[in-house]
């Protein structure tokens, strides 16, 4: 585990001085506190921001397919590890790209920006399925099959099991 977590940083690292050499942008390491966002420099409040906006995509799809948000594979010990080792599968290709990109900007918004930014890279990649066919390959494996029952949308009722979904029931015009 130790072996894989230092590759990944050093494949992080390796991304951060790229597109620092592509856009020209100063860069002296990943470095900010949480509690105070102005406190960073322009290219750390990008990274910021385009990792949270990530994440909240990333948690979204998770907490949709009814999966656990902690559920960390490589990342352990948070309520959102399951959150930031998914993210981790597009950190480099869509969040660090768009960091660089706004700190060589230098809009005056530069949270807004990234967001601008990174909700369109995001929705050009398609992440919302490509997370959903990642997240299912994760934990089912690659022999997932669609089944029959994928678009079946029904309510369980403990006196009449498994009823219709989409049907205000508490209107009178149910059988029961």
């Amino acid at each position: 585990m130790q072996q894989l977590r230092g590759r990944e940083g050093a494949r992080v690292r390796r991304a951060y001085r790229e597109h620092a050499d592509r856009t020209g942008v100063k860069w002296s390491g990943r470095q900010y506190r949480p509690d105070d966002f102005d406190s960073s420099d322009v290219v750390n409040q990008a990274l910021s921001a385009a990792t949270t906006s990530l994440y909240g995509v990333v948690h979204a799809v998770i907490v949709a397919l009814g999966c656990s948000p902690g559920l960390g594979f490589v990342h352990t010990g948070h309520e959102r590890s399951f959150v930031y080792d998914v993210a981790d599968l597009y950190k480099a290709e869509l969040a660090i790209p768009a960091a660089f990109d706004a700190a060589a900007a230098d809009p005056s918004d530069v949270g807004g920006h990234v967001r601008r930014d990174m909700r369109d890279r995001m929705y050009r990649a398609h992440l919302l399925e490509r997370c959903v066919k990642d997240v299912r390959r994760l934990l089912v494996g690659d022999d997932v099959v669609e089944d029959e029952w994928a678009d079946v949308v029904s309510l369980w009722d403990g006196r009449f099991g498994s009823v219709a979904g989409g049907v205000a029931y508490g209107d009178g015009t149910a059988p029961f």
